[in-house]
C-alpha cells in the first residue's frame, strides 16, 4: 500500500538538483524510470516532467532501508530524502541532466504502487493507437512531455506579445449556428428546440468580425475549433487557433503583427533569430513555380513551362496537351541522371499518377547520351530549347507531366517534393517562412454545380476585381494570404469584407439568393447595418506550430489527449452509445445505418 505524504514535501524537482548542491539534503518525488539491483547496491532512475536523477539505495550503509527499498519496481511513485553526492569521473553519465550527481537515500516513502505498465516507456516498437489507449500513461515519456512544455512556452510567449501589442483576450461562444460553407460541422442536439441543432464552431470567424463591429479593435482568442472532416499527420477533429483580429487595417499591418509574434516565439522557445519581413508569393505565381499553394522553399526545382516549345512536337501527348488547352511542364534534377533505376523511375511516374496525371516522361542526360524514350518524337532543336530553358547540364534529369494545367503543376509539385526528400536537397535547420496571397475567392464545385468560398465567404475580393464577380467569378483573386513554413500552412487570414453590398454579390456568385443569404448570415448582414470598420485578420494554428518548433511529424504529439484518424478516442472509446432516455428528452431516433 502507498504511503501518506505526511510532512513531506518536495526540495526541489529531480532534474533540478545540480552538483551546487553536493552535500546537502534534499527530498524528490516522482515515478521509476529504471531499476538496477546489483545486491550491496541499488539504483533507481526517479523522473518527474523536469527529467531524472538517480537514487542509490546502499545495504551497507542502512540494510534497513535498502530491504524497504528492494520492492520498489517500474513507475512506483516515491518520495526519497538524501544527500547529492558527486560522481566519481568514471561514472558521469552525460545521457542525464543530473549526470555528475546523484542522491544517497537516507528516507523513502512509497506513496503508491503500480502494476506492470502495457508497455515500457523507452519501447520505439509499439504502436501508436495502442500508446493512444494508454494516454495517460504515454504523456509520462519524456519526449511527449517536453513538447507540451513547449507548447505552453508558446502559448505564453504569443499572449505576452499580443498583450503588449494591446490585443484583448475575448471568449466566443461554443455553441452556435451551422453555417455550411466550409467543412462539415460538429452538430449538437438542443433539449428545448426539438429538431434544432447547435453547431461546433469552425473557427470564430463571424463572432471575432462582430466584435471588430462592436468596437474592440483587436481582439485575440486561443481559440478551440472543431472540423469533422477526413484526418491526416497534421489534422485534428479538434484543434486550437490563435486568433486575431483588427479593425482599420489592411494586409500590411496584418503581416507586421504575424510575423513579429513570430519572431518572439522562436527566440523566446528555441533561441532562433527568425529574419523579416518574410517573402511574399502570389498564389498563381506559387502554383507556375512550385506547383502547391504552400511551396517547400528550403531547396530550388521549380517548376519550368515548355508549351510553347512542344505544341507542334512529334510526342502527340505533348502536343495534344497544349492543343486541348492544357500544359507541358518539366523539373530539373540536378545531378541525377544516375540515381535512379527503371523501377525506381517507374516509382516516381505512380507519384504523378496518384495526383491525377496520367504518366511521367524523363530525359535522363549522360554526356553525348539522353536515355528516354520520347527524344525520338522530338527534333534536336527542340530538345535543345528545352535544355536551354530548363538549365540543362550534362548529368541532370528532366522529368515532364503533359496534362490540364492544374493536373501539370500539382503533380510536379508533389515529385518536386519527393525527389528533394530521395536526393537530400532539404535544409533540415532552416525556417523558411513565407506569404502566400491573392488566392482565388471561389472554386467551381463540380458535385455541387455551384462556386464555393475557397476559404470563406467574408474575403474581401482585391478592389479592382469586384467588378468580374458578375461576369467571371473564378478570376476574382481575393485579401487573403496563408503563413507557410518549410511547405507546411500555418495560418490562413484575410481583409474582410466590411460593406453589405459586397457582401451580397459574394452570396450571390455563392448561389445564394437574397433570402437564403440573410436566413443563414442575417445576423452579421445586420450588424454590417450599424457601421462596420474596415478589418481582417489571421488564425495561425497552435498546435501546428509547436508540431513544427518540436520536429514532429505528427500533430498527435502536441494535443494532450488526440483522436486516432477515425476521429475516435481508444483510451475513452468516444464516441459511443448513449442512454435511450437521453435520446428521448432530445426527440431523437437512430436509424440503422443502412436506411441512413
Amino acid at each position: 500500500m502507498g504511503e501518506l505524504l505526511g510532512t513531506w514535501r518536495r526540495s526541489c524537482m529531480c532534474a533540478e538538483v545540480g552538483q551546487e548542491q553536493v552535500g546537502e539534503t534534499v527530498t524528490v518525488m516522482g515515478w521509476v524510470h529504471r531499476r538496477r539491483d546489483l545486491g550491496q547496491l541499488m539504483f533507481l532512475w526517479l523522473r518527474d516532467r523536469t527529467g531524472m536523477v538517480q537514487v542509490v539505495f546502499d545495504a551497507g550503509k542502512d540494510a534497513e532501508l535498502a530491504q524497504r527499498a528492494s520492492v520498489i519496481r517500474g513507475e512506483y511513485v516515491l518520495a526519497v530524502r538524501g544527500v547529492v553526492t558527486a560522481r566519481t569521473p568514471e561514472n558521469i553519465n552525460p545521457a542525464l541532466k543530473t549526470g555528475t550527481i546523484e542522491i544517497e537515500a537516507r528516507e523513502l516513502k512509497i506513496l503508491n504502487e503500480a502494476d506492470t505498465p502495457p508497455f515500457h516507456l523507452d519501447e520505439d516498437s509499439v504502436s501508436e493507437n495502442f500508446r493512444l489507449k494508454y494516454r495517460y500513461y504515454d504523456l509520462r515519456r519524456p519526449a511527449i512531455q517536453r513538447i507540451l512544455m513547449m507548447k505552453h512556452a508558446v502559448t505564453r510567449s504569443v499572449r505576452e506579445y499580443l498583450d503588449q501589442a494591446g490585443f484583448i483576450d475575448l471568449e466566443t461562444p461554443i455553441l452556435t449556428k451551422s453555417t455550411p460553407e466550409g467543412a462539415r460541422d460538429y452538430l449538437v442536439p438542443s433539449r428545448i428546440f426539438p429538431g434544432e441543432f447547435f453547431a461546433l464552431p469552425q473557427s470564430p470567424q463571424i463572432f471575432k468580425q462582430l466584435l471588430m463591429v462592436a468596437g474592440f479593435d483587436k481582439y485575440y482568442q486561443i481559440a478551440k475549433c472543431f472540423r469533422d472532416e477526413d484526418l491526416r499527420a497534421d489534422r485534428q477533429p479538434e484543434f486550437q487557433q490563435i486568433d486575431i483580429e483588427m479593425s482599420f487595417v489592411g494586409e500590411e499591418e496584418v503581416y507586421a503583427v504575424a510575423e513579429g509574434m513570430y519572431k518572439k516565439l522562436f527566440k523566446d522557445v528555441l533561441d532562433v533569430d527568425l529574419p523579416t519581413p518574410w517573402p511574399r508569393l502570389p498564389f498563381r505565381e506559387a502554383m507556375a513555380r512550385y506547383g502547391s499553394d504552400k511551396p517547400d522553399t528550403r531547396f530550388g526545382m521549380e517548376i519550368v513551362q515548355v508549351s510553347d516549345l512542344v505544341r507542334d512536337c512529334g510526342f502527340s501527348v505533348f502536343a495534344g496537351a497544349v492543343a486541348q488547352g492544357g500544359s507541358v511542364a518539366a523539373i530539373n534534377a540536378k545531378g541525377a541522371a544516375k540515381k535512379f533505376t527503371r523501377k525506381e523511375l517507374d516509382g516516381l511516374a505512380e507519384v504523378v499518377k496518384t495526383y491525377k496525371a496520367k504518366g511521367l516522361a524523363y530525359m535522363l542526360f549522360d554526356g553525348e547520351n539522353i536515355r528516354s524514350t520520347i527524344t525520338k518524337f522530338l527534333k534536336p532543336q527542340e530538345i535543345e530549347a528545352i535544355k536551354a530553358r530548363c538549365g540543362v547540364e550534362d548529368g541532370d534529369a528532366l522529368f515532364f507531366v503533359a496534362d490540364r494545367t492544374s493536373v501539370t503543376q500539382r503533380a510536379l509539385g508533389q515529385l518536386r517534393l519527393e525527389l528533394g526528400k530521395r536526393l537530400g536537397l532539404i535544409d533540415q535547420s532552416a525556417w523558411n517562412f513565407l506569404w502566400i496571397t491573392e488566392f482565388p475567392l471561389l472554386e467551381y464545385n463540380e458535385e455541387e454545380g455551384r462556386y464555393t468560398a475557397q476559404h470563406h465567404p467574408f474575403c474581401s475580393p482585391l478592389d479592382e476585381d469586384i467588378e468580374l464577380l458578375e461576369t467571371a467569378p473564378e478570376k476574382v483573386r481575393c485579401k487573403s494570404y496563408d503563413i507557410v513554413l518549410n511547405g507546411v500552412e500555418l495560418a490562413s487570414g484575410s481583409i474582410r469584407i466590411h460593406a453589405e453590398d459586397v457582401q451580397e454579390k459574394v452570396f450571390k456568385a455563392l448561389g445564394f439568393t437574397h433570402e437564403q443569404a440573410w436566413e443563414r448570415f442575417g445576423f452579421m448582414l445586420g450588424a454590417f447595418k450599424y457601421g462596420a470598420p474596415p478589418h481582417g485578420g489571421i488564425a495561425p494554428g497552435l498546435d501546428r506550430t509547436v508540431m513544427m518548433m518540436a520536429g514532429t511529424d505528427s500533430i498527435r504529439d502536441v494535443i494532450p489527449f488526440p483522436k486516432i484518424q477515425s476521429s475516435a478516442c481508444p483510451m475513452t472509446d468516444a464516441p459511443g452509445p448513449v442512454d435511450p432516455k437521453q435520446l428521448q428528452e432530445l426527440g431523437i431516433g437512430i436509424l440503422p445505418k443502412e436506411e441512413a
